[in-house]
This record gives C-alpha cells, sequence and structure tokens, in this order.
C-alpha cells in the first residue's frame, strides 16, 4: 500500500512546540517565532515576553537563547544554516494570532492594508472586535466610525504607541 505525501510540518510550528516548555519553565511566553530569509541568510527568531511590569529583559532573553540554542542543536530541525535570535516582542508588537486580538481588544492599534481604501493605507483605531471564523477585525476611528478588515487585507496590524 502506498503511502500518500504528508506536507511538512512547518518550521516555525516545529520550533515554537520545541521552545515552549522552555518558554513556560522560565516564567515567559513566546509571542510569536519566525522563520524567514534575509538577504543571503535564514533568520530563526524568538520573540519572548512575560508578564510582569517591565517585561522581559536583555539577561532573560540571553538565557533563553542559549537554552534553545542547545535544545535546536540537538533536535535539528531546520537542514539549512541559520541565525538565532531571541527578543521582546516590543511596546509596537505586530498581532498575529487569535490570542494576540483578545489579550489586546480596546487598545489603539495600527492597521497597514496592502492595498489603499479611498487613497488611504494606514488606519489607527481602538481594537473593538476580533472574529476568528473569517479572520476579521474591526476597530473604532474617531468621530463615532469604524472599520472592519479581514487580516488578509492587512500588511500588518501593531500596537500603537504615540511618543
Amino acid at each position: 500500500m502506498a503511502q500518500g505525501k504528508g506536507k511538512k510540518p512547518n518550521t516555525a510550528a516545529v520550533c515554537q512546540a520545541l521552545a515552549q516548555p522552555v518558554a513556560e519553565e522560565m516564567g515567559l511566553y513566546l509571542w510569536d517565532v519566525v522563520f524567514e530569509k534575509e538577504g543571503a541568510g535564514w533568520y530563526l527568531r524568538y520573540y519572548v515576553d512575560k508578564d510582569t511590569e517591565g517585561g522581559i529583559n536583555i539577561n532573560e532573553c540571553e538565557d533563553f537563547s542559549r537554552r534553545m540554542s542547545d535544545l535546536l542543536d540537538e533536535a535539528d530541525p531546520i537542514d539549512q544554516s541559520y541565525i538565532l535570535e531571541v527578543g521582546s516582542p516590543g511596546v509596537e508588537r505586530k498581532l498575529t494570532q487569535g490570542w494576540h486580538f483578545q489579550k489586546y481588544m480596546g487598545q489603539p492599534v495600527v492597521v497597514r492594508l496592502i492595498r489603499p481604501v479611498e487613497g488611504v493605507r494606514e488606519f489607527v483605531g481602538a481594537l473593538s472586535e476580533y472574529n476568528e471564523e473569517d479572520g476579521s477585525i474591526t476597530i473604532d476611528l474617531e468621530e463615532d466610525l469604524q472599520m472592519t478588515f479581514t487580516l488578509d487585507e492587512t500588511a500588518y496590524v501593531k500596537l500603537y504607541v504615540e511618543f
């Protein structure tokens, strides 16, 4: 009996599964895991944080990086060479997963669209709804105006911080 070809697991998802127990043991949470090519090189980026005043610090990033480096060397989930980076998602962090949108409901976000709407590509407003079924978000703009976008229409959605 012939076996069907299974889809190879996403590299970032495999690396996230390896990192999840390490993050939990250290009192951290994984915000995102990205495996991407930049120029000629590949980068595995872990974005970690914690729910305390001030968030994660550089020493915790360094400890997480050391532990993940050893674990990744042992598990060897990536065929090509790559650079491992660990950092905070930052105050203007990208919202990419359902729990990100739930966590920051009511907070100001900036939505950058792939294609402009009436000549405008960026909108800033308070995140008021997230619909996981259709992948849409609604933001409250000034003057009692709301806009709804599907995540497929966006280049990114980030927390908005006015400096």
